[in-house]
């Protein structure tokens, strides 16, 4: 069977080790929008992490700060009233004279690093997009032009500007920046339809051309930097008018950060800046839960917001200006969930679309941001759990998936976990939505959201959360039950989780839920899956369930002579077995082909545990224990 196929076709896993009684369970309702949550928290006991778990220096007490349009004096109250109705900025700054010319007042510099990568293929006379290149001149850059959402936010987003400027010296560089800038304005003469004109495109595009306005201004063609300057008012002057039609919040936050940028930048901007810092507060205020998680629940978006804000500091500091303190403290919010999500080797686990960013690419996002932060653990709001032992770290989806309108790539992956021992990543998702249409395929991109491309249970070759197209979900998960504790016997630590979810419920009456337990010194996973009727009374007959354990790049499992348990061989020589439960439900282990996306979204071929077979509708149990071995 194709890789493809497998991605479409669900089948399953299964596993060992009885686990101890079930804990009380902390509801988790699908609104991971900012609210009030039952918090009957059990306090961890200290146990040993690896050095990501470490604080990178003592980070202070945050709380949500009040994210609404500052108040101001009588005068700038009228300016923003008057700017939002549509009079122009230039009749209020300055009333009894002309228009000021069209210039940049300042010159940002930006921390973010573009990819040296990239931005080579750019002079060499490509767009390289998550590793697939396109010759420049091939590349139709209309807004009707049909690209995948990986091109579109790359050509319409001028996303590779950061990637040409970080690749060479700034004189090299001009002459490319300007041609593809030439090329973009000559298909997209004025303000339209299409993808180049979302909000989000908009905003991405305007703060990129003032952030990097050195590489498309310079040079001796005044006509073609008269033009830009134009360009730059004309999509300012567009987000006033459609910034509120934003398809998401991370869309919105892209569109105010754009008119704040120009606001700033450009000439007559008072009233203009006024107008954009009050909308750019209220979309911090919407954009992310109370713990700091944007509401897609995507890493990446996680990672977009933030670079976002890092640009627009920029943007602050030329002018010498202090953005408002709701950026900082949004910006300070962000960052620990983001490290949350960090493997042993420094990069992401792969979530809500996201493949496996790279440690590089992490660290250098962190590092502009100039926030020293704690990666957050129990992240409730957010839906990720993580746990860190040694050289071990776990991470978990212990939530809904995002609702419709937040989702960008949704997945179906309630209940999945990852697991990485130091550098090597042992059990992983597949990943990568978000990437299709560079090395991914876009034929694929679907069965990359699936619950059978995720390291969970699925039952009947379903999905838990119904995956449609262009990235979003319907119905399926609504609340996840989650409990978190530290257990202690004799001189042995662990920590436990417990939750459960009710996709199957409506369908076939029996909830998922998932155990696991990690002992404290990283070397024994102890996990039981359990089909739990919901009702009175069990239905019966049979069905078919999965228990999935996608493997890590790297990592080669061979099966026992029993069939009950698998040796798992990482890179650096060290050993592994799954064995299953002895008292586990009737089911039987496979091994098949899978594939994991990487960090540039290149496909590679995995393989999987498969514990699969037929329970009974009454319900079902299968324990299992993952063990390092010597």
């Amino acid at each position: 069977m194709s890789v493809d196929q497998k991605i479409e076709k669900d089948k399953a896993v299964r596993a060992p080790a009885s686990v101890q009684p079930a804990l009380p369970l902390e509801k988790k309702k699908r609104e991971p929008t900012r609210r009030e949550t039952v918090e009957a928290e059990v306090v961890e006991q200290p146990h040993t992490h690896i050095a990501d778990d470490q604080p990178l220096e003592p980070s202070k007490s945050l709380a949500i700060a009040d994210f609404s349009a500052p108040l101001g004096n009588p005068l700038e109250a009228f300016m923003r009233f008057a700017y939002g109705l549509g009079v122009p900025g230039s009749v209020l700054a300055s009333p009894f004279r002309k228009p000021a010319k069209p210039r940049l007042l300042g010159t940002p510099q930006s921390p973010l690093a573009g990819e040296r990568a990239a931005g080579v293929a750019l002079r060499a006379g490509h767009f390289l997009v998550h590793g697939l290149k396109a010759p420049l001149s091939q590349v139709d850059m209309e807004s009707s032009a049909r690209l995948t959402p990986p091109f579109q936010r790359t050509i319409h987003g001028f996303t590779w500007l950061p990637d040409l400027a970080g690749c060479a010296p700034r004189e090299q560089c001009v002459p490319v920046a300007q041609r593809i800038l030439t090329r973009w304005l000559d298909a997209n003469p004025q303000p339209a339809k299409g993808q180049a004109w979302s909000v989000e495109n908009t905003g991405r595009r305007l703060l990129n051309w003032m952030v990097h306005a050195p590489l498309l201004l310079s040079g001796e063609d005044e006509a073609l930097r008269l033009r830009t300057l134009g360009a730059m008012e004309d999509t300012a002057r567009w987000l006033d008018r459609h910034v509120k039609s934003a398809d998401d919040e991370l869309g919105a936050l892209a569109g105010w950060c754009g008119i704040v940028a120009a606001g700033l930048l450009l000439p007559d901007g008072r009233a203009r800046l006024l107008f954009g810092e009050a909308g750019l507060i209220r979309a911090l205020g919407d954009l992310a839960s109370e713990d700091g998680g944007v509401l897609s629940r995507s890493p990446l978006a996680q990672m977009d917001a933030i670079a976002l804000l890092i640009d627009l500091t920029a943007c602050y500091a030329a002018m010498d200006r202090d953005p408002p303190q709701a950026v900082d403290t949004m910006m300070a919010l962000l960052v620990p969930p983001l490290l949350a999500l960090r493997h042993g080797d420094g990069g992401l686990g792969s979530w809500q679309g996201a493949g496996a960013v790279s440690a590089a690419q992490v660290s250098a996002l962190i590092d502009a941001s100039n926030i020293r932060a704690r990666p957050g653990k129990d992240m409730r709001q957010w839906g990720y759990q993580r746990i860190g032992a040694r050289k071990t770290v776990l991470q978990f989806d212990a939530a809904p998936p995002p609702r419709s309108k937040h989702a960008r790539f949704g997945c179906a992956s309630t209940l999945a976990f990852e697991l990485s021992s130091g550098a090597h990543r042992i059990i992983v998702n597949c990943g990568g939505a978000e990437y299709a249409g560079g090395l991914t395929p876009v034929r694929i991109e679907q069965g990359l959201r699936a619950t059978a491309a995720h390291s969970t249970l699925t039952l009947d070759d379903a999905n838990s959360t119904a995956i449609l197209i262009k990235g979003q979900i319907g119905k399926g998960v609504e609340e996840v039950d989650i409990a978190r504790a530290t257990i202690r016997q004799r001189d042995i630590g662990a920590v436990k989780l417990e939750a459960s979810h009710d996709g199957y419920a409506s369908r076939y009456g029996l909830l998922h839920r998932r155990i696991l337990i990690l002992r404290d010194d990283g070397e024994e996973l102890r996990g039981e899956d359990l089909l739990v009727p919901q009702g009175k009374k069990g239905k019966r007959g049979k069905i078919g369930f999965a228990i999935r354990f996608h493997l890590g790049p790297g990592v080669e499992a061979g099966l026992s002579d029993d069939k009950r348990g698998v040796g798992l061989a990482l890179p650096d020589g060290s050993y592994w077995q799954m064995r299953l439960g002895s008292d586990a439900d009737d089911g039987e282990i496979e091994i098949e082909e899978s594939l994991w996306i990487d960090a540039q979204g290149k496909p590679r071929p995995t393989q999987q545990i498969v514990i699969c077979g037929l329970t009974s509708r009454g319900g079902g149990r299968f324990p299992w224990l993952l063990k390092k071995m010597g």
